[in-house]
């Protein structure tokens, strides 16, 4: 999912800093007044923060020459929320570009949408309609977290494909040639993240202790 540093053109490098700002400021907002509101969920932040960063630095080679990962955001747009990830998703993103060469810093801004904010709004979107089916929270987790992880590469692929069309089909064949690349080792990958997320919910909710701070946090969350 991490755009290697360069790899993008100047102009594209810019534009998705310039779609990811405000959503990066508008989830710096809702932090602060969750932070304030209820300070024993920092706690849970720090958590959902440290989730995102471990998920998302296990690089695993695909048998097409590229990696993947897993993203880790969608325990975190679970719980505190979409806007809260785009914040902590960058945060986790900077740390891997200067830390571990992972990523970039003229890509940030693209593997901030993808990642920190494509990836939890699909995730967010995807537990709040899976709720009110009534699938119960497993399911809801689940789905979330798998569904928001290939959200977050079917994003990728998309900007990619805007930076390098194919030759002969233009960018929609450079859309299924990407994100054909990332398919094989990405739909486990999805799996796999969704079952992990259902277990470390499970986890947090029994930490929370009563009143539910992680069902009153997503009851809430934007």
């Amino acid at each position: 999912m991490h755009i290697m540093e360069g790899y993008l053109p100047a102009a594209h490098a810019a534009g998705w800093f310039a779609l990811s700002a405000p959503f990066v400021i508008a989830g710096a907002v809702r932090l602060r007044r969750i932070a304030a509101d209820r300070p024993q969920a920092k706690m849970t932040l720090a958590a959902a923060g440290a989730f995102t960063f471990v998920l998302s630095a296990l690089k695993m080679p695909s048998v097409t020459g590229s990696c993947s990962h897993p993203t880790g955001t969608g325990l975190g747009a679970v719980i505190f929320g979409p806007s809260v990830m785009a914040v902590l998703g960058t945060i986790v993103l900077l740390f891997q570009a200067l830390l571990l060469a992972h990523g970039g810093l003229t890509t940030l801004g693209a593997n901030v949408f993808s990642m920190a904010i494509a990836g939890p709004w699909v995730s967010w979107l995807v537990w709040r309609l899976a709720g009110r089916a009534g699938l119960g929270t497993a399911v809801a987790v689940f789905l979330a977290a798998a569904i928001g992880d290939l959200a977050t590469y079917a994003t990728t692929s998309v900007q990619l494909a805007l930076a390098y069309p194919d030759p002969v089909s233009g960018f929609g064949g450079a859309v299924l040639k990407f994100g054909g690349i990332y398919a094989v080792t990405q739909i486990p990958l999805a799996i796999a993240e969704g079952l992990l997320t259902v277990v470390v919910m499970n986890a947090l909710s029994g930490r929370a202790g009563k009143p539910d701070e992680i069902s009153t946090l997503s009851g809430d969350s934007k």
